[in-house]
């Protein structure tokens, strides 16, 4: 990659030039194509933190609890020693912490989080009546009320839940417990608990995603034990700004995608499905992914800070899709001092294996059902990758057993 000490001093017509040029065209097109949402829960408490502070100074039958960012396997073994008394007295007390923990049993997991949605509810509940609140207050507090009434639905498992700031969550459809295959959506910018599931254009949200891969997984192998992530799990940019031109929050993120890929079955495969923004987390995460980790497929792809596949450091396939309407295609694919995220994934000298995005119409439409981009992620998500469909000119299954 290119870097400002290896530019020197710009002047008006060389390389440098052009490159920080570029640079303000990917703002100008940030600017006129949607990312511009702006979160309005700023400030709130950290509830997590409070749990996760709690946890640490807690005790049961006399012993210290465990460290709460300790091995998964050591964690499992813990929780797997207790009794049901004991998991539903850790429950009461510190559900964010049991929530969030990696290592924790997924069911626990999910018992967790519906009693942590549940106090988070009433404490926007509580907000409303709130004199001082104003009426975008108001508004974000009924907003997230609603949403958390949603994710208590019936036969939601939701595996990660966090109120603060923007709000982060995951959910598994499926039976993560006992799955051999394992898809993770990752999703781009202005992905937060109001955004991570939508009634309008649902497949352009986490959740619509997730839910429509294990359906296609599901019909593509009907007896293969699948699962799906769909993981909002981490802080992503909000709008347009530096921090979608750098990688900050990918490398943030890119800890809580290991944190979580460690703590999958062990048996388990594992392919990480990537959209926009996300395929940066999943860039820099690559490297210090386990061999469980298979495949990584990216859509609408800004870059993922490599300028070469082997750059990733992974043994993973990687895979890469762009609809042809798709204006990410638009921008400069370069990084200069931080800024950018490399080359383009779809490019021939990045090296991917090309998937065909038929159907996918624009930037937002890969996960839509009856897509080829969509069967193509199933496809690699159930390890059916002799099946997928290439992209034009491109021989991406060649190697493949």
């Amino acid at each position: 990659m290119t870097s400002f000490s290896e530019l020197g001093s710009p002047s008006p017509g060389s390389t440098a030039w052009r490159a920080l040029l570029a640079l303000a065209v990917v703002f100008v097109l940030l600017a006129t194509t949607g990312w511009t949402a702006v979160r309005s829960h700023r400030g709130a408490p950290d509830a997590l933190s409070a749990s996760i502070s709690a946890w640490r100074n807690g005790s049961l039958g006399g012993r210290a609890l465990p460290d709460p960012y300790g091995s998964p396997r050591a964690l499992g073994r813990w929780f797997d020693s207790l009794t049901k008394a004991q998991t539903n007295r850790l429950v009461r007390r510190y559900p964010l912490a049991v929530g969030n923990l990696n290592g924790a049993p997924v069911a626990l997991r999910f018992r967790a989080n519906r009693v942590a949605l549940t106090q988070a509810r009433a404490d926007e509940r509580k907000r409303l009546h709130d004199p001082q609140l104003t009426p975008m207050g108001r508004s974000d507090a009924t907003r997230r009320m609603d949403r958390y009434q949603d994710l208590l639905g019936a036969g939601r498992q939701i595996l990660s839940f966090d109120p603060s700031g923007g709000g982060r969550a995951a959910e598994v459809f499926g039976d993560l417990a006992h799955a051999n295959r394992v898809s993770i959506v990752v999703p781009g910018v202005d992905t937060d608990i109001l955004t991570f599931q939508k009634s309008g254009r649902p497949y352009t949200a986490t959740v619509g995603m997730a839910h429509a891969l294990y359906e296609n997984e599901r019909a593509d192998a009907p007896d293969t034990k699948t699962a799906v992530i769909a993981w909002a799990d981490y802080t992503s940019p909000a709008g347009i700004g530096m921090d979608a031109a750098t990688g900050k929050l990918a490398a943030q993120g890119a800890v809580r995608l290991r944190a979580l890929v460690d703590a999958l079955p062990a048996l388990s495969r594992v392919s990480l499905m990537c959209h926009s923004y996300g395929s940066v987390v999943c860039g820099v995460a690559a490297r210090d992914l386990p061999p469980k980790v298979t495949d990584i497929a990216v859509a609408g792809s800004p870059g993922m800070r490599a300028d070469h596949v082997s750059d990733l450091g992974t043994s993973a396939r990687v895979w890469a899709m762009r609809d042809s309407g798709d204006w990410i295609g638009d921008i400069p694919h370069l990084e200069v001092g931080g800024l950018g995220h490399g080359a383009d994934p779809v490019s021939s000298d990045f090296g991917a294996r090309l998937l065909s995005a038929d159907g996918a119409d624009g930037h937002a439409g890969y996960f839509e059902p009856g897509t080829t981009s969509l069967d193509n992620f199933a496809r690699v998500g159930i390890g059916a990758v002799q099946s997928v469909s290439c992209g034009d000119g491109d021989d991406c299954t060649a190697g493949l057993r």
